[in-house]
């Protein structure tokens, strides 16, 4: 078993280690509330159970945490992985390192959330792998869970590795493993430069029926 220094490159998360930095800059300068204000009435009540997938630097995990939230943050590129643990020490969260589709090491621990959270992971995986992600993660949602999916729509920056995705496929995969659809809202980049570039977001929540 390959150690994390020589662990592959999850193919999704490529081009993720090599802007760190700048990348961190920019998430953490993005607050909770702006970027998830759709969701903000669904979010349990804490304390509640939570699993962000692609936590990235930490800062939807911190803010959970903040408010009583147990965490579990997913993340599979070790230089951001490693700066969301400097940047937001919190013993209230579990930092994984884990991808999808598989997600090898959460589904081995057969724990279910009352919150599950995917932002801006969806578009990395091509059809196939968002099929046996879907199985995957609608296991992890807990009786009466709710799952966020956020998707990106927009031209592709250089380096990186994404797929269009629609919201129509997305809720129709989600249905066929017991989930309904509570949450369907498109909006424009909070970035300017993401604005400027045509990328958009559609923000999605699901129920466990």
């Amino acid at each position: 078993m390959p150690d994390h220094a020589t662990r592959p490159v999850v193919r999704g998360s490529r081009g993720y280690a090599e802007q760190a930095e700048e990348l961190v800059a920019r998430y953490e300068g993005i607050d909770f509330p702006v970027k998830h204000r759709a969701v903000l009435p669904l979010l349990p009540v804490a304390p509640a159970s939570v699993l962000d997938i692609g936590a990235g630097t930490g800062r939807d995990a911190a803010w959970l945490a903040e408010r009583g939230h147990r965490v579990v943050a997913v993340e599979p590129t070790a230089a951001l992985r490693s700066r969301a643990i400097a940047l937001h020490p919190s013993p209230a969260i579990e930092w994984i390192d884990d991808s999808l589709p598989a997600l090898r090491v959460v589904m081995a621990q057969r724990r279910r959330f009352d919150l599950v959270m995917l932002t801006a992971v969806w578009m990395h995986l091509d059809a196939e792998e968002r099929r046996v992600a879907m199985a995957n993660v609608a296991a992890l949602v807990g009786p009466l869970g709710l799952l966020v999916i956020t998707l990106r729509h927009g031209p592709v920056p250089i380096g990186r590795i994404m797929f269009a995705v629609s919201a129509d496929e997305t809720i129709a995969l989600a249905e066929t493993h017991g989930l309904r659809l509570a949450l369907n809202v498109h909006a424009e980049s909070s970035q300017a430069a993401n604005r400027d570039a045509g990328v958009s977001w559609t923000q999605l929540a699901f129920r466990r029926v």
